[in-house]
């Protein structure tokens, strides 16, 4: 069984948490810093929460990065962005690797420049082999996108005879998806006191349980992952049916 931190049980928790990690601008605007400042935090925060999947029973990890309606924000914060997604993955490419976490990247990489670009298939070329933890990293992703992307790849096979209209249902679908190689996640986590999924996994979070928290992301611990745990370990979860 799971244990936290101060080595305390802890009940059947999720196996796969989705982290919408919100509230990093407005971390560093109260400390009257700029908005890539938080940004900075907020990267270094995701190395403690992956360092503490392992100890809470999660073996499948997926965090929001950069959507693809981040593209609207001033051409300093996005260049910012950019900047510290080749940075992460440069310096922290050996520790990831190390500690057995394999790294995905999901999203259309078409609009990213070839730099992060051969970074991110380096990065999961290196860690391909790991098994501890599957650290799943969304960039320029959208959940409509992504379906729409899907559904072209889908109408092509149909197209091309490789499968036949009839045959496509709710099981097909997912075989296109970015996430076709990871299972649905159990748990998502929006931070920064926002209640809202902002287009992150709208297929594969279906049946997720929810959790929105006031914290912001530079301040999330490891400690209120584990509470977050406790409380999906707590939840009936019947998936449209009633208790016999």
């Amino acid at each position: 069984m799971p244990r936290d931190r101060d080595n305390e049980a802890l009940p059947a928790g999720p196996r796969h948490v989705a982290i919408i990690m919100d509230g990093n601008g407005r971390w560093a605007q109260a400390r009257g810093r700029p908005r890539l400042f938080g940004h900075h935090a907020g990267a270094r925060r995701v190395r403690e929460v992956v360092e503490a999947c392992p100890d809470l029973g999660i073996k499948y990890l997926t965090i929001f990065a950069f959507s693809t309606e981040n593209w609207k924000r001033t051409q300093v914060e996005v260049a910012g962005l950019m900047s510290l997604f080749r940075r992460y993955i440069t310096k922290e490419m050996r520790a990831l690797k190390e500690r057995g976490v394999r790294v995905r990247f999901i999203g259309d990489r078409v609009r990213l420049d070839p730099k992060l670009i051969g970074l991110m298939n380096q990065l999961e070329q290196e860690t391909a082999q790991n098994d501890l933890v599957h650290l799943t990293i969304a960039i320029n992703y959208g959940g409509r996108d992504e379906v729409a992307r899907a559904t072209r790849r889908l109408a092509q096979d149909v197209a091309e005879g490789k499968l036949r209209p009839e045959d496509v249902d709710e099981e097909t679908l997912p075989r296109y998806l970015d996430t076709c190689v990871l299972p649905d996640p159990d748990l998502v986590i929006r931070t920064s006191g926002e209640a809202r999924i902002s287009n992150f996994l709208l297929w594969q979070s279906a049946y997720a349980e929810y959790e929105f928290v006031d914290t912001l992301w530079p301040d999330f611990t490891a400690e209120e992952l584990a509470r977050l745990c406790r409380n999906y370990g707590a939840r009936e979860r019947r998936f449209g049916a009633v208790k016999a």
